[in-house]
C-alpha cells in the first residue's frame, strides 16, 4: 500500500471549473492571440513573395478555386454580401458559444475541448510569426482577386481593411493569413457540434458550417486553399498536443499548491495504530470519571438494551428505569 506522502501528483482529482476563473482565461488567451498578431506584422514585400508562392503552387496542382469563387462573389451580391457578414461575425460569435454551451451542458469534456482550441491557437499565432502571407485580396489588380469587403463595405460595418470596423484597419495585421483560423476554430466548432450535439441538425450544421467557411474565405479573396488546408493542419496537430499540455498544468498546478499552501505532515503509521487499536491495559479495565468497572460488569441502573450491536461491556450507557436496576441487581 503506498504511504500517503508519496503519491504521485496525477492521481489528484481535477479540480472543478467555474466561470469566474474560465472567462478570465479565455480572454486573456485571446488577448494574447490578437496583440500577437498585431505585434508581428511581417515585412510587406515578404508577405507578398509568401503569396505570390502559394498562388503558383496551387495552380501548379490545379487547385486554384479562388479564382472562380471570388468572381462569383464580386458578381452576385446575394451571395457575396451574406458572405461578408459570414466573415466578418461568425468567427467571434460561434466559437464562443459553442465554449458556453461546453460549459454548461458537457463539462466533463470542456476542459480538453477548451485546451485543444487555445494549444491551436497559439500554433497559429507561429505560423503568423513565422510566414507572414498576403492575402489574395491585397495583391495587385493583374493578379485577378476583389476584396469583396471592400466592394460590399457599405453594407456592413467594415472598412476596406479586412474585418476590422471602420477606422480601426490599422489595429489589425493584414498578413496573418498561414494558417487561417477562421477555418480552424470552424472546424473544432463542427467537431464539438459533430461529437456533443446528438441530434440530426447538429450533424448537418457540424459539417456546413467549417465546410461554407471555408468556401467563404477563399471567395471574399481573404485567404488561399493551402491557408484553409493549414488551418485544419494546425488544429490536428493542437488536438495531438492537448493532452500533454493538460498532463503539464496539472503537474504545474499541484507544484504551486504544494508551495503555496503546504499539507500537513502525515501521521506516522505507528502513531495511528496506537491511537485506533486499544491496549490490552485498556481492555481489562475501562475508566469513566473516577469509578472503575471490570469486563462484563453492568453498572447501576442500566438497561440491558444499552448494550447495543458493536457496544462494549463497562461503556457508559444511558440512564435507565428501576425496573432495569432492580434486573441487573
Amino acid at each position: 500500500m503506498p504511504r500517503p506522502d508519496t503519491a504521485r501528483p496525477e492521481t489528484t482529482a481535477p479540480t472543478r471549473l467555474r466561470w469566474w476563473t474560465e472567462l478570465p482565461l479565455i480572454l486573456l488567451v485571446y488577448a494574447c492571440y490578437s496583440a500577437g498578431r498585431l505585434l508581428v506584422r511581417g515585412n510587406e514585400s515578404t508577405a507578398v513573395d509568401h503569396g505570390l508562392a502559394i498562388l503558383r503552387f496551387e495552380k501548379s496542382l490545379w487547385l486554384n478555386a479562388e479564382h472562380p469563387l471570388n468572381r462569383l462573389f464580386t458578381r452576385e451580391p446575394w451571395i457575396g454580401i451574406p458572405a461578408d457578414f459570414w466573415y466578418a461575425s461568425l468567427h467571434y460569435l460561434v466559437t464562443p458559444a459553442i465554449l458556453i454551451w461546453l460549459f454548461r451542458s458537457h463539462a466533463v469534456r470542456y476542459r480538453a475541448a477548451r485546451t485543444w482550441l487555445m494549444t491551436s491557437t497559439f500554433i497559429g499565432l507561429i505560423g503568423f510569426t513565422l510566414l507572414p502571407t498576403c492575402p489574395p485580396r491585397l495583391l495587385a489588380a493583374g493578379h485577378g482577386f476583389v476584396d469583396t469587403m471592400a466592394q460590399y463595405s457599405s453594407y456592413g460595418w467594415w472598412g476596406g481593411q479586412a474585418s476590422a470596423p471602420r477606422g480601426l484597419g490599422g489595429m489589425t495585421n493584414q498578413y496573418a493569413a498561414m494558417p487561417s483560423l477562421h477555418v480552424g476554430w470552424s472546424l473544432w466548432c463542427g467537431v464539438m457540434l459533430w461529437r456533443f450535439g446528438g441530434t440530426r441538425t447538429t450533424k448537418v450544421l457540424a459539417v456546413a458550417y467549417p465546410l461554407i467557411t471555408t468556401i467563404v474565405v477563399m471567395g471574399t479573396a481573404n485567404h488561399y486553399f493551402l491557408d484553409a488546408a493549414a488551418g485544419a493542419a494546425v488544429m490536428g496537430l493542437g488536438l495531438l498536443l492537448a493532452p500533454l499540455v493538460i498532463r503539464n498544468a496539472n503537474r504545474a498546478r499541484v507544484w504551486i499548491t504544494a508551495r503555496v499552501a503546504p499539507v500537513a505532515p502525515v501521521a506516522s503509521v505507528a502513531s495511528v495504530a496506537s491511537v485506533e487499536t486499544p491496549s490490552r491495559g485498556a481492555e481489562a479495565s475501562i475508566v469513566s470519571g473516577e469509578c472503575q468497572t471490570a469486563p462484563r460488569e453492568r453498572i447501576p441502573r442500566q438497561r440491558e438494551s444499552d448494550f447495543g450491536p458493536g457496544a462494549e461491556p463497562g461503556a457508559a450507557p444511558a440512564d435507565a428505569g428501576d425496573g432495569a436496576a432492580a434486573a441487573a441487581r
